[in-house]
């Protein structure tokens, strides 16, 4: 079902939700001995000293191009501001937030609304194309999500369970207004967003009163940030470049299956009544959306941008500098008009009209 320009994209989204999911249960672990706000600074700040000493490392040994994906735009920039202050403030305190008042177990589950309110908006706001299967999909992992919070015949919504959907919609906008920014250098929007965040939430927590932990305590803080945030953020960035918000979501809720077990074996946490069932549901949304395929006739028009590509169908343009033949490489280039057909999901190059409406 998949295709060679797709498999980097699975592949990143899987890896991202891996990293990603075991974050929250050693969040959990330090979430006691760190004020919540705290906690998101060195998480935050951890992903961005990491990601930016690499994005340097980088530059150094390998020379400008190792790190050129094209300059910020004005849009890039304000992309780039909403998400620092959707995903990378709000959405950690709220989450470390509700970690102090559910368990680390059920949280990691109801994070996989984060993928719903993800392919929501994406199909909502930014009109990204939706189908009747990833739409069956996220009702069934809403579904989930319901019977997660489901006691004694009633659905018990406590503040944790409110304040982990917030900071899952917070990550939705997020994630929405990063796919703008796929096309640019991960690393380095990954560290921009991570140091800002972690700098601003940090400063925060301390001006409330927050007392700075034990220093051992605040380098795993970073460590876990540093994988949990950090590289996640570049391997989901690089799975937007090929999927798009929604699809990019629905492999990225994978994340909270993960998170769970690792509750279960490292927290020895009690399961919530109907945590089988809910993960039952959650788990064939989530196939629904992994075995999804597109294809059909699509134009693409003329367009002219500049981001790191190798020369496949897409790319077949002619350079006006020496190029030694160098793979991959970054210059302004010119799409010219082309129609054909063939699978692909709403990528930099595939966001155009269906006949439902949609765009990508």
């Amino acid at each position: 079902m998949t295709t060679r320009t797709t498999r980097p994209g699975i592949a990143s989204a899987l890896a991202a939700a891996a990293l990603f999911g075991v974050s929250t249960p050693l969040a959990k672990l330090l979430v006691g001995d760190v004020a919540p706000e705290l906690l998101a600074g060195l998480l935050y700040l951890g992903a961005g000293l990491c990601l930016l000493a690499w994005y340097g490392w980088r530059g150094l040994g390998r020379g400008a191009d190792a790190t050129s994906h094209g300059p910020l735009t004005r849009t890039d920039i304000a992309n780039l501001v909403g998400a620092i202050t959707a995903g990378g403030i709000i959405g950690p305190v709220l989450l470390m937030e509700g970690l102090t008042r559910t368990g680390a177990a059920n949280a990691s589950l109801l994070l996989n609304l984060e993928g719903v309110l993800t392919a929501l908006l994406a199909w909502i706001v930014f009109r990204e194309n939706v189908d009747r299967r990833i739409a069956t999909g996220m009702a069934l992992i809403v579904a989930g999500g319901v019977l997660v919070s489901w006691k004694e015949g009633a659905i018990a919504l406590g503040s944790g369970s409110l304040l982990i959907a917030g900071a899952c919609l917070a990550w939705a906008i997020d994630n929405n207004l990063t796919r703008g920014l796929s096309a640019r250098d991960p690393i380095q929007i990954a560290g921009l967003k991570g140091l800002v965040a972690g700098l601003t939430n940090t400063a925060v927590a301390l001006a409330l009163g927050a007392r700075f932990p034990h220093p051992g305590i605040a380098a795993a803080a970073g460590a876990v940030g540093a994988l949990g945030y950090g590289v996640s953020l570049v391997l989901f960035m690089v799975a937007l470049r090929h999927l798009g918000s929604a699809r990019t979501g629905a492999y990225f809720s994978t994340a909270p299956f993960l998170g769970a077990g690792v509750s279960l074996l490292l927290l020895h946490e009690a399961l919530a009544p109907l945590f089988g069932p809910a993960a039952g549901l959650m788990a064939l949304g989530v196939y629904l959306h992994l075995t999804e395929s597109h294809s059909h006739l699509h134009p693409h028009e003329p367009q002219t941008h500049t981001h790191r590509h190798t020369h496949d169908a897409h790319h077949q343009h002619e350079h006006d500098f020496p190029w030694d033949g160098t793979e991959p490489h970054t210059h302004r280039h010119t799409h010219a008009s082309l129609l054909h057909s063939h699978r692909h999901f709403p990528d930099i190059h595939h966001r155009h009209r269906h006949p439902n409406g949609t765009d990508s």
